[in-house]
């Protein structure tokens, strides 16, 4: 199964039964997150968002989303758009730009790995992507002139304890920056972080090493049960630092992404916990769907009737 750490290693962008929603959770959920509005994260249209930028965010528009998170784009920068130009196209169809995600430093591909070709048989070429690590500043302020609220870290660097503490490092002086700036400064986990690394679990040393009020968590809970950890008992022993969730579904096995709702994961135990966790926002994802506009309408339809 592929998440976006693997994805982004693999195309070379890290270089330059189902679920059925019961009365009982709408009625707990609702005292809680009822006046949050459904996001989605534009990862999930990786592979058609930049054909059509604008017709894509319609699309979204459509089918009910009002906020969304920026991610990656092949055209560089945000879909081809400085932040300005971004901010103004979706508020125009009626989206609030609500987050955006960043790179935590720069990363090398494999020794084997072969750059992809294009339809004209050339190998594609990618922009180059800024990082926390070289570039949090930039970074910063561009999220700010785009008028975000928040600033994610979507991945960094974990393979070692060096690498993980190295890592605290730039998330700390990221989140220090976005204060300053006005920005609520976030963390994205995968389910690597929740494999230990000579004894120590990164996602532990990343929640104790950074500072509580400066940087907070956008869960991601599909990885989190990859990972093999209880996103409940996360947020009772971190209360309040889990502003942002990912919301996806898995297979029973947990080796397949699937759409809200057609998966296995006990999303009634998890959302009753909101309150606690802090939830502000939640947004809809789902690793490169191979249909992801009718992934992404099946999971709004689902999570409305949590919201219901």
């Amino acid at each position: 199964m592929a998440n976006r750490r693997e994805f982004l290693s693999k195309t070379g962008i890290l270089v330059a039964g189902g679920l059925f929603f019961r009365e009982d959770l709408y009625g707990a959920l609702s005292k809680h997150v009822s006046q949050h509005q459904i996001g989605l994260g534009l990862f999930t249209l990786f592979n058609v968002m930049d054909d059509d930028v604008p017709g894509s965010l319609k699309k979204v528009a459509d089918i009910g989303y009002k906020e969304v998170e920026s991610a990656f784009s092949k055209k560089g920068g945000y879909y081809g758009l400085n932040p300005k130009q971004f901010a103004a196209l979706t508020k125009d169809l009626g989206l609030s730009w609500t987050s955006h995600h960043v790179l935590g430093a720069p990363f090398k591909l494999p020794k084997d790995f072969k750059i992809p070709t294009g339809a004209d048989g050339k190998p594609v070429v990618m922009p180059s992507i800024r990082n926390l690590r070289d570039n949090y500043q930039e970074l910063v302020d561009e999220a700010a002139e785009g008028g975000v609220k928040y600033l994610v870290c979507a991945s960094t660097p974990i393979g070692s304890i060096d690498e993980i503490k190295s890592s605290v490092d730039v998330l700390n002086k990221s989140a220090e920056a976005a204060k300053k700036a006005g920005l609520v400064f976030c963390y994205h986990n995968h389910d690597a972080e929740f494999k230990k690394v000579d004894g120590q679990v990164p996602y532990d040393m990343i929640l104790s090493g950074t500072d509580p009020s400066a940087v907070k968590m956008e869960l991601d809970l599909a990885w989190v049960v990859k990972g093999g950890y209880d996103a409940v008992e996360l947020f009772k022993k971190h209360p309040g630092r889990f502003p942002l969730w990912h919301v996806k579904d898995l297979s029973a096995n947990h080796q397949i992404i699937e759409p809200i709702g057609n998966g296995s994961i006990d999303f009634k135990r998890i959302f009753a916990h909101a309150k606690t966790a802090g939830m502000e926002h939640v947004f809809v994802e789902h690793d490169m769907p191979a249909d992801p506009f009718a992934s992404i309408k099946t999971s709004f339809t689902s999570v409305t009737k949590l919201f219901s």
